[in-house]
């Protein structure tokens, strides 16, 4: 996907919808200091270029049940397109996996886990991680205290000034 040239109302645009995406067009044209529908057309330009994939409410894991986040590594036998594929499906369709990356390092694959307690990741372990294609080695690491959850994209900056 080409890189999308942003603007400074662009950033200021998107930096107030991840603080708060539930702003009304008029409170998000005031906060930015645009009028309502060049705005709106900006909102509908950055989701039209899949800058904006989305809005979503931010739940509380533990709240919701799910009090165990496991940081799983995982080693594939062989790196073939096609059963690299397969495990890639796999793990998408995986409600437990709320985030799955290819990585260099120990592992081929990291993937976050969330699920009720130890006995769940258990069961999941046992009964779907080790039972997906071409998996070779499993390394759990469990959180102990998140210190920084869905942290925004750092958008202060225009592109080129240095840090």
């Amino acid at each position: 996907m080409p890189m999308y040239r942003l603007d400074t109302i662009d950033r200021r645009i998107l930096a107030a919808l991840q603080r708060d995406a539930r702003l009304s067009n008029v409170q998000l044209a005031e906060e930015v200091n645009l009028s309502p529908s060049p705005c709106l057309r900006r909102v509908r330009q950055l989701e039209a270029a899949g800058l904006i994939r989305g809005y979503h409410a931010e739940l509380d894991r533990g709240g919701a049940g799910l009090g165990l986040t496991v940081f799983v590594g995982i080693k594939v036998e062989r790196h073939h397109e096609a059963e690299a594929n397969a495990f890639r499906e796999a793990v998408v369709a995986l409600p437990e996996v709320v985030s799955a990356h290819l990585v260099s390092g120990e592992s081929d694959f990291l993937l976050q886990v969330v699920v009720a307690d130890l006995a769940d990741y258990e069961r999941f372990l046992t009964g779907t991680l080790l039972r997906l294609p071409g998996v070779s080695d499993i390394r759990s690491n469990f959180a102990i205290q998140t210190v920084k959850e869905y942290g925004p994209l750092p958008l202060t900056r225009p592109e080129g000034e240095g840090r």
